[in-house]
This record gives structure tokens, C-alpha cells and sequence, in this order.
């Protein structure tokens, strides 16, 4: 199959181009690079430089890969910036993927695969939340991810298309950009790594569901390649990818920490760190979400593979390894 990869150069993306590469499929990559990298793709992998906000960029990207199928990966993804920018979240999340959906359509794609977000969907829950949770986003980006959501439906109904969301806990790994906001664990790595303290936000009792990127890849990999009796033509499919299980931000603190004094001392060096700082809160941040990914191991035989602490250790040695980018 040929397959395109939108944002495909970035932290996600590119363990799902890894993984779909590894199936035997043929790739190819949208990505801008406003936070991607081309260091993330195989060599050979042909990457267009494009912004999905442009529709006639993404129509000649789609002319030139004419996909099969399309994993949409491309986003705004930060909750904070979406509460200081409503419009420039709106215009990436829902016009670029307006753009997304439309050249897909026209080049007659048989799946959609549709990043989505569980950790800000369903807004403030204190247990693991299923599917059928009503969702309740409480920033402009969880709202953008349900009119994603909706669109799709639309765009699956209007023009046959198969058509899976998935709804991604906080996600986290090798690859991840430490820098903005996003991506707390890769913060706290470099942080930790250079021996200056971590800040944490407030007082730090943020719960959340830390799911690892390649077990996040391996879901897209499966809901665009897998024959599904559920996925068909004209259909959307929601499902939670997310582990279930949640861990507050002092928490996570002290777990990375955990495991940078380790890498640290198998590279001979001091382990000593200074302790966490804090910090005023984000606007927008929840208290506590986590997902409920039992409807995905149903329909995708995906259950996560890999625990929070042997993840966080990856994590670590790969940034302790690209110490410098």
C-alpha cells in the first residue's frame, strides 16, 4: 500500500513511519518541520515540505504520492498555546485537516487515520474513561479534536471513506521535541540530563495516562493496515490508545529522575541533581484524565506493551545519546 504520513517527520509520526516501513509498505511524508525533523526519517523516505493549512500545498503533495491510505498526524498540539491562540489552533486542527480530508476524498483513499486526543476529550475524569464518556473539552485544542472528530464522520459518510480516530492519552518517548510546551517527559529529560531542576506546574498533582510512542505507532500501523470487520467504507471508528493507569507530575519528576541518575552512572558521570522547581499553573490543564484502551485491544488486538518506567529508561538513554539537539 501506499501510504501518506502527515507530520510524519515529528515525534509520532515518525515511529509510524518506522513501523509501516517495516510491514512492507511504501511511504511518503507531509511535514512543514515547524517541530519535525528529517534526522527522524529513514533515509529514502520522500518528504514533501508543506503546510497543511495550504490546500494547494496538500493537493500537489496528494497529486505527487497518490496514497491508499492516510495516517493524519500533523497538528497543533499544544494546550496552553491553544488558550492564548484559539485561531491559529482552529486554523491548523480543523482547516488543515479539512485540506487533509478534501485531497483524500478526491484521490479516492480507502482510511483516514485520524490523531485524536483522550487526554483533553473527555475533559476532567477520575477513573479510566471509556468511548462512550460524553466529551466535555475544556481548551480550544480538546475542542478542535472533536470537530476533527466530527468531521470525519462527515467526510466518511459524504465520500465512502473508512475513516479511525485515535483518541491518544498523553503520549510520550525517543524523539519527543523538549522544547515549547509540549511534551513534559522530554522536558524534564534534558532538564535532568544538563543538571538544571525540572519545573513543575502548580503544585504538580496533574494525573495523567503516559503512553509510550512506539506502542502509539503500532496502534496507527494496525488501524491503517489491519483488516477490521468494524472499519468500513463510510464509517467512523473512535477508539482510546492509553494504558489506563495514571501518574501525577511528581510523580513522573521523580521516576525520570529515577532513570537519568542511571544513565548518568553508566556514563560515568555525576548523579547528583538539584531538586524540582515549581511554578504558577497552566491555563487549561486538567486535574485528571486517563483513558480506557479495552475497546481497542477489541477491535485493534492492541493492548500497550511497554510499562511507564522501562519507557521512561528509553526515553532517557535516547536523549542522553542526542544530548546536543
Amino acid at each position: 500500500m501506499n501510504v501518506l504520513v502527515t507530520g510524519g517527520a515529528g515525534f509520532i509520526g515518525s515511529h509510524i513511519v518506522d513501523g509501516l516501513m517495516a510491514a512492507g509498505h511504501r511511504v511518503e511524508v507531509l511535514d512543514d518541520l515547524s517541530s519535525g525533523s528529517r534526522e527522524n526519517l529513514p533515509a529514502g523516505v520522500p518528504l514533501h515540505v508543506a503546510d497543511i493549512v495550504d490546500p494547494a500545498a496538500v493537493a500537489r503533495v496528494f497529486e505527487a504520492a497518490r496514497p491508499d491510505l492516510v495516517c493524519h498526524q500533523a497538528a497543533q498540539m499544544s494546550v496552553s498555546r491553544s488558550v492564548r491562540e484559539p485561531r491559529f489552533d482552529a486554523e491548523v486542527n480543523c482547516i488543515g485537516l479539512i485540506n487533509v480530508l478534501e485531497s483524500a476524498a478526491r484521490h479516492r483513499c480507502r482510511r483516514v487515520v485520524f490523531a485524536s486526543s483522550g487526554g483533553v476529550l473527555y475533559g476532567e475524569v477520575t477513573s479510566p474513561a471509556p468511548e462512550t464518556t460524553p466529551a466535555n473539552p475544556v481548551s480550544p485544542y480538546g475542542i478542535t479534536k472533536w470537530v476533527g472528530e466530527r468531521y470525519l464522520q462527515f467526510f466518511a459518510a459524504e465520500h465512502g471513506m473508512a475513516t479511525v480516530a485515535l483518541r491518544y492519552s498523553n503520549v510520550y518517548g525517543p524523539r519527543q521535541n523538549p522544547h515549547g510546551e509540549a511534551g513534559v517527559v522530554a522536558i524534564f529529560c534534558k532538564k535532568l540530563l544538563a543538571g538544571e531542576p525540572a519545573r513543575i506546574n502548580g503544585d504538580g498533582r496533574y494525573v495523567r495516562d503516559y503512553v509510550f510512542g512506539p506502542d502509539v505507532a503500532r496502534a496507527n500501523v494496525l488501524a491503517l493496515t489491519a483488516d477490521l470487520p468494524g472499519v468500513v467504507p463510510g464509517t467512523l471508528t473512535s477508539l482510546n490508545i492509553g494504558t489506563g493507569i495514571g501518574a501525577d507530575v511528581n510523580d513522573l519528576e521523580s521516576m525520570i529522575r529515577s532513570a537519568v541518575v542511571a544513565v548518568r552512572l553508566r556514563h560515568g558521570r555525576n548523579a547528583t541533581l538539584p531538586l524540582p522547581e515549581h511554578g504558577s499553573a497552566r491555563p487549561g490543564d486538567l486535574r485528571s484524565n486517563q483513558v480506557d484502551a479495552t475497546r481497542a485491544g477489541e477491535v485493534l488486538g492492541w493492548r500497550p506493551r511497554v510499562a511507564l518506567a522501562e519507557g521512561l529508561s528509553q526515553t532517557a538513554e535516547w536523549f542522553a545519546a542526542h544530548e546536543r539537539s
